[in-house]
């Protein structure tokens, strides 16, 4: 029993911390795919390291009309992040310390808690960029979280249960089940919101000359250590959601148990994560553009094919 409790320890500690530690990485390599698919020799891919280790050197400087919450936001943030990060499949494959207490559900209502509590207090600055964003991420926000919930209740109902660990091995000891047209139409929708809350979409930009600029905009006030952690935090989301996306949804399979396994897994893991970094580059520079309001049409259709995964669960052999 002592030995079970000690392995769990030290897988748990194995995935938290290839949580923090790769996360900025993963972005890095992103930012370097793009750049050189523009022709670009591009930044290194552990610029994000080199920018949050500067950024937590800086001073710190807040506006006069902020109050507290600013300040401690950025430390819930990263905090609520951080939790996730304990209790669902994002390296290691079976339950991990804290499991017990959060399920799918739960995990979404955690995402949408740190993105509350980051537009709330970025509103303190009083600046009027800042709302802007704001404003921006509110009216897409309503058909992103819509959809995150739809498609936990369609896998819900499927494994008969909200627990990742038995979607994911539902999903593996089937090909049947993986094939469903259920859980395509689940993967599909979940992919398109992972292209949006990652900033992954062509419309979205870092520049603050871009009229696209969408969830950077909220960081507009913020400096110093309290910049590297939302900055931090937002690694941490991305790596997170993409690889719920991969491990439960998209590509379940070659993850190993055991303290051994869990290191196996980090190596895995860097795979798939390239696979999907591939896919996002190619999506980006591909296509034109979006508009600003057809950002919502991407959500809009995101949410259907959740709404439709969900309708054909209840149809008689329509999870089949």
């Amino acid at each position: 029993m002592a030995s079970d409790e000690v392995y769990i320890i030290e897988e748990t500690l194995v995935q938290v911390l290839s949580v923090i530690l790769l996360s900025p990485l993963y972005q890095g390599i992103y930012e370097k795919a793009i750049a050189k698919v523009q022709g670009r020799k591009g930044q290194s891919i552990f610029q994000p390291y080199y920018d949050i280790k500067k950024l937590l050197t800086k001073e710190v400087l807040v506006p006069t009309t902020s109050s507290d919450m600013f300040i401690y936001s950025p430390y819930i943030v990263f905090s609520i992040y951080l939790t996730i990060s304990f209790v669902i499949p994002v390296v290691y494959p079976e339950p991990v310390l804290f499991t017990p207490t959060v399920d799918f559900l739960g995990g979404a209502l955690l995402f949408s808690l740190a993105a509350f509590i980051k537009v709330l207090a970025s509103m303190e600055s009083g600046s009027n960029f800042v709302a802007l964003s704001a404003s921006r991420i509110l009216s897409f926000t309503f058909l992103s979280e819509a959809t995150l919930i739809t498609v936990f209740f369609g896998v819900a109902i499927i494994t008969g249960t909200n627990n990742p660990y038995v979607t994911l091995s539902y999903l593996t000891e089937s090909t049947a089940h993986y094939l469903s047209l259920t859980h395509i139409f689940i993967s599909i929708s979940f992919f398109m919101l992972w292209l949006f809350e990652t900033g992954k979409l062509p419309v979205e930009s870092s520049g603050l000359s871009e009229l696209g600029m969408i969830d950077d905009g909220l960081l507009y006030e913020y400096s110093g250590k309290l910049l590297a952690l939302l900055k931090w935090g937002s690694y941490l989301k991305q790596y997170l959601l993409g690889s719920v996306l991969l491990n439960v949804f998209i590509f379940p399979w070659f993850m190993e148990t055991g303290p051994l396994g869990a290191i196996e897994d980090v190596g895995v893991m860097f795979a798939k994560w390239l696979l999907l970094i591939l896919i996002a580059v190619i999506i980006n520079t591909t296509l034109a553009k979006l508009r600003l309001f057809k950002v919502q049409d991407f959500l809009a259709v995101a949410f259907l094919l959740s709404f439709f995964s969900l309708i054909l669960t209840v149809l008689p052999g329509g999870a089949s």
